[in-house]
């Protein structure tokens, strides 16, 4: 099977996801002729390029879920020793200048609405190319994650309609969470402040909680 083709059904992913279950980070490189990076700081990316390309995603960096065709999307879940989620989860940018648009038709409620997740090692002492790749866990959100999440989205989407979005702190939202998401503090935006002027700001991320992709687990792991 060429796993540089985008899968044509759901079924199809899902197969690919259990070719690689249980293989490490190094043997699936091998497998795509890649090479593994000593550690992550300076390759942050590194690990979901390697699954994209051994599984088929083709949206890149395009506004598209991960699958396309397929309306599904990909996250990776680093688990630390305990098998618990390690890290918030970036979904995408925060719209700056859109806050307008309803939570039903945010880009980020269509790159939630269909999940592939893939649970991965990131135990700080396991060697990259030794981490293990778990089973990968396929969902649609139900109505409670639905309507938590859609409360989180427009507790923040208010704050920056209303030009507040520097009273913005990680500790709003219960499942969602927006953070500064730039490479250097010189990577401005435009937005407006409560006056209604114009001014910049560091562009920002929704991100996941742990807690939400840990139920996401105990849903489907029991753990």
């Amino acid at each position: 099977m060429d796993h540089t083709l985008p899968p044509k059904t759901q079924h199809e992913l899902i197969e690919r996801t259990r070719t690689i279950a249980g293989l490490t980070l190094g043997e699936l490189a091998q497998r795509q002729h890649l090479t593994v990076p000593a550690e992550l700081l300076h390759a942050k990316g590194w690990i979901g390029q390697l699954i994209e390309q051994a599984l088929g995603a083709t949206a890149g960096s395009r506004a598209k879920p991960d699958f396309a065709e397929l309306g599904i999307e990909l996250k990776t879940i680093p688990l630390n020793a305990q098998g618990r989620p390690k890290e918030t989860t970036y979904v995408c940018t925060v719209p700056l200048n859109e806050a307008a648009s309803s939570w039903e038709d945010s880009w980020i409620r269509r790159k939630l609405n269909h999940v592939l997740w893939l649970p991965i090692e990131a135990d700080a002492d396991l060697p990259v190319s030794q981490r293990r790749i778990g089973s990968a866990i396929l969902t649609q959100l139900n109505s409670e994650q639905d309507q938590q999440l859609k409360q989180d989205w427009l507790e923040h989407m208010e704050l920056i309609a209303t030009g507040r979005i520097n009273e913005i702190s990680a500790h709003h939202g219960t499942y969602l969470q927006v953070r500064p998401k730039a490479a250097n503090n010189k990577a401005l935006r435009d937005t407006t402040d409560e006056d209604g002027q114009s001014i910049k700001t560091l562009p920002r991320g929704f991100y996941l909680r742990t807690k939400f992709t840990a139920e996401i687990l105990n849903q489907h792991y029991a753990i």
